[in-house]
């Protein structure tokens, strides 16, 4: 039986705790992703997607109940291990990219194993395996202003690959992209959980591309419902 990469269990998420504007956006959900899954969520704007990715990567702790990312603790972790584990466990896929742009695709691809203390000459090559990887190896010295949409995109899911995370995030990674290069860029995370068994966790408003997933859990008003 596959390990349980995501345990989530009576999660609360509350912001202005104690203030007379307290905000309750999750509501006290379960979920569990077995590894290997490729699993979608999809909701509208408002529904609470953005603070269930933030709770997901680490990026945020529920204010009660529990979470369980391979087998740590999430809530009870300290501000340097939810560092170390975004590092090292989670690979991040954003609507906009978020490549630096003073730096050539290759080394993006290289930060976070950079940030993980991997030696130059080894990430260097990990890096040009990974854009062979995504088909962006004819592109390692451009910078991102010089890519398009879809390529940038290709060079951000070879950085979110860079640590060999536990988990890929893939928040609305398709947005930004016209439908042929949309259609790429799936083709690129199927092949990943396919032919090297990542789990990926799709956020997306997009339900054509919700449907090829193995699962679909719906998000509405804070709450999660399995299609």
């Amino acid at each position: 039986m596959p390990n349980n990469i995501i345990q989530m269990r009576d999660i609360v998420k509350r912001f202005y705790i104690g203030k007379p504007n307290e905000l309750e956006i999750l509501h006290g959900f379960n979920l569990v992703v077995p590894q290997g899954e490729f699993l979608s969520i999809v909701g509208a704007s408002g529904s609470g997607k953005s603070t269930l990715m933030n709770l997901l990567g680490a990026l945020d702790r529920p204010t009660t109940g529990s979470y369980l990312l391979d087998g740590t603790a999430i809530e009870q972790a300290k501000d340097t291990e939810l560092s170390a584990i975004r590092c090292r466990k989670v690979g991040f896929v954003f609507q906009n990219f978020n490549l630096i742009p003073r730096i050539n695709a290759l080394k993006n691809v290289e930060l976070p194993m950079m940030y993980s203390g991997m030696g130059q000459r080894a990430r260097t090559q990990k890096a040009k395996e990974l854009m062979k990887l995504v088909e962006m190896d004819d592109r390692l010295d451009h910078q991102p202003n010089e890519l398009s949409g879809g390529q940038k995109q290709r060079v951000a899911i070879a950085r979110a690959m860079a640590n060999d995370p536990a988990i890929i995030l893939a928040d609305e990674p398709t947005g930004a992209l016209d439908s042929k290069t949309g259609r790429l860029v799936m083709d690129i995370f199927h092949t990943l959980n396919r032919e090297q068994g990542k789990t990926i966790v799709l956020i997306t408003h997009n339900r054509e591309l919700a449907a090829e997933t193995d699962r679909r859990i719906t998000m509405r008003d804070g709450m999660l419902y399995e299609q």
